[in-house]
C-alpha cells in the first residue's frame, strides 16, 4: 500500500488561470505560496518561500476561479508532483505541483460585498468559511441544528 498526499496552506500568488481542454474540461492553475520562518546558524531569522502549482478540474474549477483572487489564503490538497521543465535560458528546473487537488477558500466572505447571497453561498461551496465545530455536550442554539457545525467525534483525526 502506498500514499501520496500532501497539504497545504498559503497565499495565490496570482489570479486563478481557468483554461479548458480541446475536449471541453474546465482546468484552474493556481500558484500557491507558502512561507517558512525559521532561525539560521547566525541567528537571524530566515524566510523561505516554497511555491506550489495546484491543478483543480471541472466544475470546481470554474467555481475556483469566479471565487478565487491574489492574496487569497487558501487550504489545497491533493497528489505532490515534480515537473521538470527547461526554462527561457535553457536550464532545466523543476517545480512542485498538487494534483487531483481540493481547494478551500480560507477567506471569510463579505456577503454585502459579493452582491448578496449569489454566487455559490450554498452548504459545502468551495468559498464558503469551514464549519463551526462545538464540543461534545454543548447545547445547540435556539433548539435547532444549522446545519454548519460540525461534532467534534466527525472529525475524521
Amino acid at each position: 500500500m502506498t500514499l501520496n498526499k500532501m497539504m497545504i496552506i498559503g497565499n495565490l500568488g496570482a489570479d486563478p488561470e481557468l483554461r479548458y481542454t480541446p475536449s471541453g474540461k474546465a482546468v484552474t492553475e493556481l500558484r500557491i505560496a507558502v512561507n517558512d520562518n525559521r532561525k539560521g546558524p547566525d541567528g537571524e531569522w530566515i524566510e523561505e518561500t516554497l511555491w506550489f502549482r495546484v491543478s483543480v478540474w471541472e466544475q470546481a474549477a470554474e467555481r475556483l476561479a469566479e471565487q478565487l483572487r491574489k492574496g487569497n489564503k487558501v487550504y489545497a490538497e491533493g497528489q505532490l508532483r515534480v515537473r521538470e521543465y527547461e526554462s527561457r535560458d535553457g536550464e532545466k528546473r523543476q517545480s512542485l505541483e498538487l494534483g487531483f487537488a481540493r481547494v478551500v477558500n480560507l477567506e471569510r466572505r463579505n456577503r454585502d460585498e459579493e452582491g448578496g447571497a449569489s454566487g455559490g453561498g450554498g452548504r459545502g461551496s468551495y468559498g464558503d468559511a469551514p464549519p463551526q465545530v462545538k464540543p461534545r455536550g454543548a447545547e445547540q442554539r435556539g433548539g435547532s441544528s444549522s446545519g454548519d457545525e460540525m461534532d467534534v467525534d466527525d472529525i475524521p483525526f
